[in-house]
């Protein structure tokens, strides 16, 4: 259910946007503590291998008897990475990434603050995060690499030019272990090759984790939450909620994929690995993928233990490069394989229109605000302001078409009342009623639907990109979250129903009509109250750019009226 709220309000917005056009014709859960703090309680899942296609995770967990025995543990030491983007931490405890922070960005988390009171960066992975955790499934064996004490190349890192290098190595029974970490300065990606030594003819199987869950870094925890999905990259993209698993029983999702990715609304962890067969054409090396969500009842689980599995050679050589960073679409783009799809704007049967508007409007904000100056509420408002001004002709267009069939809806009533027992003679003189008066039954439409595709877009952009998050405008303190105070909904309805009041003037009164005027706009409040101030913003704008094309209509309609000696009422009854 809560995925169709973006369908419902835009199902809203289109009707409410045809009301002033209407109005011309005569009428005939929150997560709780022990939810956040769950542990994952499952056992190692088991891999199996398939003649006939790439290997894939079985619901069986392994056999703990056959498991190969780790090296003794030992002293763990954390490599720390540093770039103006983002600080990582590894651990040399089974190479797992302990800390991703990002530098550019704050947490909106309460209690995530600095001594000074003010919000510290943004820290995505829980206490003990089991990302880039491994294992090796070999001839029914489990090598547990994740358990593995490696020795590192070096103690810290700051990559300043190109890919820098940290190089893990260490043993487990018979089989030695390197691992090699590629790092850039100006990029949030993350390239992993390595290679195990002293495996048999047939290879293995690698197992390689993508964490379990997100640490909450957001204000808003329910959008946050609901927002959190896996989603892979095979022929298409597709997308699993989180909260769609069911407790403790696992999911696994059979490849072979492109790329396998867990995400929240702003941020994401992506595994890659392919084959490239040609131009634009690539073969998905990841098998499979497999998620277990902990107890979370009575909630809905928001968190899920993810691992994909990737085949191994008998070299013991593999490659993984994975991207842990914010959904910045040029980043995502640049990682190419469609990975942008994985913050989608829209529906996949709505995408292939909506997405190249959608990216097209997202580019033009960026631009606005780096090259005019502007900040993003005065972009918002600009462009709100600006769309209105583009389509006033479209809409001049459509509201004085729906004038003239106000105008002619006297003779129309007639034509009806005389012919309602011959269809055919009915829709003859119909026709002919409206070629006399050069009226286009259909010119107030297509004028009204035309923008509708821009207006779906907008939605989107307004209410998922992340260059909007923790940007304040005026009163409102993040216009990617709700007005605190409600003061940009309720002037988005007020000046809604100022349009469909302005709309009803000289028009015969009528009670559907009176009651829609009050009706939509409240609805609208409603509906929208909790969706991003941003949105609410442009909506707003909209409508009170619209207000003077509004009463210039009305009062081009009120003269038409009198020239065909129609009367002219307002704000009183018919006489």
């Amino acid at each position: 259910m809560n995925d169709r709220r973006p369908l419902f309000a835009i199902a809203l917005i289109m009707l409410i946007a045809m009301v002033p056009s209407l109005l011309l014709k005569k009428p005939a859960p929150k997560p709780n503590a022990a939810q956040l703090a769950a542990g994952d309680t499952t056992q190692t899942p088991a891999l199996t291998r398939s003649d006939s296609g790439p290997p894939v995770m079985s619901a069986a967990p392994a056999t703990s008897d056959s498991t190969i025995a780790s090296a003794p543990v030992v002293a763990e030491d954390t490599v720390v990475v540093r770039s103006p983007l983002y600080r990582y931490a590894i651990s040399t405890h089974g190479g797992r990434m302990i800390s991703s922070r990002f530098l550019r960005y704050k947490s909106m988390a309460r209690g995530d603050t600095l001594a000074t009171g003010k919000p510290d960066t943004l820290e995505l992975l829980p206490a003990g995060s089991s990302l880039l955790d491994a294992k090796l499934a070999i001839a029914g064996d489990t090598v547990r690499l994740d358990r593995v004490t490696y020795t590192a190349s070096v103690d810290s890192l700051t990559p300043t030019d190109g890919n820098e290098i940290v190089t893990f190595t260490g043993t487990t029974g018979t089989y030695g272990i390197t691992l090699r970490y590629h790092f850039a300065p100006d990029d949030f990606r993350v390239h992993i090759d390595g290679e195990v030594t002293g495996l048999s003819a047939g290879g293995g199987t690698l197992l390689v984790s993508l964490g379990d869950g997100f640490r909450d870094s957001e204000k808003n925890l329910v959008e946050d939450h609901r927002e959190r999905a896996i989603v892979t990259k095979q022929d298409g993209t597709k997308l699993t909620r989180i909260m769609t698993l069911v407790p403790r029983q696992p999911t696994t999702l059979s490849g072979p994929f492109e790329w396998v990715a867990v995400k929240s609304k702003y941020f994401v962890v992506g595994a890659f690995s392919y084959d490239s067969l040609g131009p634009k054409r690539f073969n998905g090396r990841i098998g499979g993928l497999r998620a277990i969500a902990p107890d979370a009842l009575p909630e809905k689980p928001v968190r899920a233990s993810i691992a994909a599995s990737l085949s191994v050679p008998a070299s013991g050589k593999f490659g993984v490069t994975f991207y842990v960073g914010p959904m910045e679409y040029d980043r995502l783009n640049h990682m190419g394989h469609d990975f942008d799809d994985v913050n989608p704007y829209g529906w996949a049967w709505l995408r292939p229109v909506i997405r190249p508007i959608a990216v097209a409007l997202r580019d033009l904000f960026i631009w606005m605000h780096h090259a005019l100056g502007l900040g993003y509420g005065l972009v918002i408002v600009s462009f709100g302001i600006m769309i209105r001004l583009v389509l006033w002709p479209l809409n001049q267009k459509a509201m004085r078409s729906m004038t003239a069939m106000q105008a002619i809806q006297p003779q129309l009533t007639a034509i009806q009342e005389k012919h309602k027992e011959d269809p055919a003679r009915l829709q003859q003189e119909m026709f002919k009623l409206y070629k006399e008066n050069n009226v286009n039954p259909f010119g107030g439409c297509w004028p009204m639907l035309l923008p509708y595709p821009m207006l779906v877009a907008v939605f989107f952009v307004l209410q998922n990109t992340i260059e909007l998050r923790g940007v304040s405008f005026l009163w409102m303190p993040d216009l990617a979250q709700f007005d605190p105070l409600y003061i940009i909904p309720v002037l988005m309805a007020s000046s809604m129903f100022a349009v469909s009041k302005i709309g009803m003037m000289g028009m015969p009164p009528n009670p559907q009509t009176k009651m829609m005027s009050w009706l939509m706009p409240l609805m609208m409040l409603i509906f929208f109250s909790k969706f991003a101030s941003g949105l609410n913003l442009y909506y707003a704008v909209q409508n009170m750019v619209s207000l003077p094309q509004q009463w210039l209509i009305m009062k081009e309609r009120r003269k038409v009226m009198e020239a065909r000696n129609a009367p002219v009422v307002i704000g009183t009854k018919r006489k």
